[in-house]
């Protein structure tokens, strides 16, 4: 999972760097695995700036050539020749110079040197917007306004957005932090433990919502509440579907996600805040105005987001209208119901889905989703209405339009806190070390969780969202987390009775092998015995041990050899640069 560091404050004002921030959260147990300087526009515009034409003549050798004086500030002058045809005299033009690295649109990053075209010195290249990354066209070099500055930085033109992203390696039991929201609820905790700095977490305000008119009701009912305890949606009228503002693409774009228009964008910018998936659909395309959450009849037709059709299960939740399936619930949208450039009025969606459903539907259809990853984990069920309100008012923003009627929840009252009894002295004896009640009890508020103490046992009530901590193990995990588990020291003495062995000693081997392929510069990597069933389609399927209730569908059977995970692990490693590999696994 992705996370934006800029993002990240807007939640929480701290006053640390990236790496420190990486750090606490990596001790608090959300693994940040890698941190990636982002820049919108690869290479950051770098070495590139405003040059004015002042000079202009055919090349002597080349008739599709041309010789340029550009003066690009400070009186500096380059002969640049230039084979773009609308290159002329008088013009603002993008100049790169001697030594600075383009990054196109298409092809490998390439640097600028002096040299010889056709017999004349070039110093430099004018530019058009695919060879620098701020546009696709290749018609002619980027022509600017006449008041633009020569020696201007191109980067105060096109306004580079940098941020850094931080890569966590979400384990599936938290689905609390799958978001923006979440993961900075966690650094709230960490640094008020570890820094003693207790800082305030600022959600976006949604007090400006309101219904302006009631002309566009769409009526709710949910069939099967087992598997959708809660429903909550609005409809917005008079929407104009365009492009995202840039700092809503910049945002997007950040941590990975490809913006497709401003309701889309608005939906995901939300999902990715918060942590609630939320979906739009053309409220004019709702027969009969009325959205039913039930199932259907098994082998119904229904064609995907994707142009696939699909044939459900009775077992798979849809989003239906009067008429027809639309949605699959919580995991994929139908290719008919959906947003389009030509949708003027939408209805806004926000669910609680029960994960059990969902899991199952999305494995039975192999599909995954940013939705479906969430739903299927569990997610807050007491933020749908205010995630509704908040993606209301940033389409509103962006989008325009009213909210024309009032929001229908079919769980209007708040989702129990789970009870869980806790002993603090039993935690000390689990931990195998004596933390003050004083700092249990402080860190338990830290996360949320409320406190009743009755004598040497305290009731908690820990926050619907926090769907793994049921037990009192689970509690104690959570006060390691942010005490750190580095805290808790090692024992110096460990009693052991040694064993002799004089059978054949099979780690023995191992042992001196892996000292003898290391020490000639080899390292050990230790790959999942489950793997992707595409890279075995050679092997006849009853020699294929296949798991029942697969994780994903990349993990789905037995391995056969270790070849295809060293592959993986050699793949990995050149995405990050890492070239110079010897790898070496025992199975």
């Amino acid at each position: 999972m992705k996370i934006s560091y800029n993002w990240l404050k807007d939640f929480i004002d701290i006053d640390l760097s990236v790496e420190q921030t990486a750090n606490l959260l990596t001790n608090s147990g959300l693994e940040v695995e890698n941190v990636e300087f982002y820049e919108s526009i690869k290479g950051g515009l770098k070495g590139l700036i405003v040059g004015e034409v002042i000079e202009k003549k055919k090349h002597p050798n080349a008739d599709k050539l041309s010789l340029t004086k550009v003066d690009i500030g400070n009186g500096t002058m380059l002969s640049i020749v230039c084979g773009a045809p609308n290159v002329d005299a008088g013009q603002k033009v993008i100049v790169a110079t001697v030594g600075t690295t383009l990054h196109p649109v298409s092809g490998e990053p390439f640097t600028i040197k002096k040299s010889k075209i056709r017999g004349e010195i070039s110093e430099g290249m004018i530019c058009a917007e695919d060879e620098i990354g701020v546009g696709y066209s290749h018609d002619g070099i980027i022509v600017l306004p006449q008041d633009t500055p020569a020696g201007m930085p191109a980067a105060d033109i096109f306004k580079v957005y940098t941020d850094y992203v931080l890569e966590i390696g979400l384990t599936p039991n938290r689905a609390d932090a799958m978001s923006h929201w979440g993961v900075s609820r966690d650094l709230k905790a960490v640094i008020h433990h570890k820094l003693n700095t207790d800082l305030t977490l600022q959600l976006p305000d949604t007090t400006s919502f309101k219904t302006d008119n009631n002309d566009f009701v769409i009526d709710i009912e949910v069939e099967n509440q087992e598997a959708c305890p809660r429903y909550c949606g609005l409809t917005i009228t008079g929407v104009q579907v365009k492009e995202s503002p840039q700092w809503l693409k910049n945002r997007l774009q950040a941590i990975g996600v490809r913006p497709i228009n401003n309701i889309v964008d608005a939906t995901n910018y939300v999902l990715h805040e918060l942590g609630q998936p939320l979906h739009a659909f053309d409220a004019d395309k709702i027969a009969g105005k009325k959205v039913i959450v039930k199932t259907v009849k098994e082998g119904t037709s229904f064609v995907t987001l994707d142009g696939i059709e699909r044939k459900l299960s009775s077992k798979d939740l849809m989003i239906c209208d009067a008429e027809k399936p639309m949605t699959i619930a919580g995991v994929f949208g139908g290719l008919n119901s959906g947003v389009s450039e030509n949708t003027v009025n939408i209805f806004l969606e926000s669910a609680y889905f029960n994960p059990v459903w969902i899991r199952k539907t999305a494995k039975r259809h192999g599909l995954s989703t940013d939705a479906s990853f969430r739903f299927e984990r569990g997610i807050d069920p007491n933020i749908t209405v205010y995630a509704l309100k908040r993606a209301a008012l940033l389409i509103q923003e962006i989008a325009g339009g009213k909210v024309s009627m009032d929001i229908k929840d079919t769980h209007p009252s708040p989702f129990p806190a789970f009870k869980v009894a806790f002993s603090p002295r039993r935690a000390q004896q689990l931990i195998g070390k004596t933390i003050e009640e004083n700092t249990m009890e402080s860190i338990l508020s830290d996360l949320e969780i409320k406190i009743e103490k009755q004598n040497e046992c305290w009731n908690l009530e820990v926050p619907p969202y926090r769907v793994d901590v049921q037990r009192e193990a689970d509690v104690v995990e959570e006060i390691l987390r942010i005490y750190g588990f580095n805290e808790i020291e090692t024992p110096e003495k460990f009693a052991f009775t040694p064993g002799l062995h004089d059978k054949f000693d099979k780690n023995k081997i191992e042992n001196t092998i892996s000292d003898l392929l290391s020490s000639n510069g080899f390292m050990q990597i230790m790959n999942n015995s489950l793997t992707n069933r595409k890279y075995y389609d050679y092997v006849d399927n009853q020699y294929i041990v296949k798991i029942l209730n697969p994780i994903s569908s990349e993990l789905s059977i037995m391995r056969q050899n270790l070849l295809f995970g060293a592959l993986e692990s050699i793949s990995a490693n050149l995405k990050r640069q890492k070239k110079n590999l010897k790898f070496y696994a025992f199975g």
